[in-house]
């Protein structure tokens, strides 16, 4: 489909629907088109998708990734004929989007490679051999020939808005729009895609694959430039939260859970120079390892959080707990890297 047909057909105002996180559907359920052939994976969310499969095979299971899945796309990501039964899948959004990477998972722990392709029979010690450990749910496939299952979000898109909600999203990352992300497209996202066209030297005959191509490769860009990113270099899996100044007093967020080797954006705009604080704690087996070196004050919650205020945190149902400062702001950004040598001891 042409820029100019997904304008003026699937950007008509016409209203579009979906479903929640994760279940399978089966071929045919849901609107979702028949697969070809193997396992089809569906996105029926507003993010670039990267997915891996897992498929029993052998003594053991082998993972495979990734298989990227724009908004409204569907791909197979596992050739047929498949073998019916237990199939394990993990999704995470693409690193161009803002406020850290979404996760589409479940219980059972393989390893991946999070820097590119790759294709393992899974080790039981991922670290051993470079990789990380994922967290992938159970899909039942009951079909030799041909399976789909979809990734969801709890708003309800299916294919169509899915692909309209997901242009909305990376013109809004890439700050060429302001509006609601909502699958709707009127008059401010098609003025906001021609503007984006124009101002890229695109042609108007530009498909949908590639206006979400280049606007993904825009918004990443544009998210390496400002704001205040968290990583994690350790090989254990981290819950970090930061705190700052808001106008004329304080807040405190959280929580965002970073894997080995990944990283999320907890502020998307540009640093102002005042004061940043962060606090993390560590997943273990022998218990949780806290930042080392935190003096300054601050509360935090159970589940995520954005506090106003730094005083009588467990009058409010909240706790204090100290956080550490950051270095300053440069020109707007700060990358904060977590390392083993910054955590305690383990706190059984």
């Amino acid at each position: 489909m042409s820029f100019r047909r997904f304008v003026s057909g699937l950007f008509a105002g016409a209203a579009l629907a979906v479903a929640l996180p994760g279940a399978a559907v089966g071929q045919g359920d849901s609107g979702l088109p028949a697969s070809p052939g193997g396992w089809q994976l569906c996105n029926q969310t507003s993010y670039v998708v990267e997915a891996a499969t897992g498929r029993f095979e052998g003594q053991g299971v082998t993972v495979e990734g990734w298989t990227r899945l724009r908004p409204g796309a569907c791909e197979v990501a596992l050739e047929g004929p498949l073998e019916p039964g237990v199939h394990y899948l993990f999704g995470r959004s693409s690193s161009a989007h803002r406020g850290g990477r979404k996760v589409w998972g479940g219980d059972n722990a393989y390893c991946v490679d999070t820097t590119g392709s790759f294709s393992v029979e899974s080790p039981s010690q991922c670290a051993s051999m470079g990789l990380s450990s994922r967290k992938f749910r159970p899909v039942l496939i009951e079909e030799a020939d041909a399976w789909t299952t979809s990734f969801k979000e709890l708003e309800d898109y299916d294919l169509e808005t899915a692909a309209a909600a997901g242009v909305q999203r990376l013109l809004n990352e890439a700050d060429v729009y302001e509006g609601r992300i909502d699958g709707y497209i009127g008059r401010n996202t098609r003025g906001a895609i021609r503007t984006f066209l124009n101002e890229n030297e695109l042609s108007a005959e530009t498909s949908d694959a590639e206006l979400v191509d280049v606007l993904e490769q825009i918004a990443r860009e544009k998210g390496r430039e400002v704001g205040l990113t968290l990583c994690n270099r350790t090989h254990e899996r981290i819950w970090a939260a930061i705190a700052r100044r808001k106008g004329e007093g304080w807040e405190s967020r959280g929580w965002w859970q970073l894997e080995s080797g990944g990283c999320a954006r907890a502020i998307d705009d540009a640093l102002l120079n005042a004061p940043h604080f962060v606090f993390a704690e560590m997943e273990t087996e022998d218990g949780t390892r806290r930042l080392k070196g935190a003096s300054d004050l601050f509360c935090v919650s159970r589940g995520r959080f954005a506090i106003a205020g730094r005083e009588d945190c467990e009058a409010s149902a909240y706790r204090t707990v100290s956080f550490k400062g950051t270095a300053p702001a440069a020109d707007g950004k700060l990358t904060y890297e977590f390392f083993e040598r910054d955590f305690g001891e383990a706190a059984g």
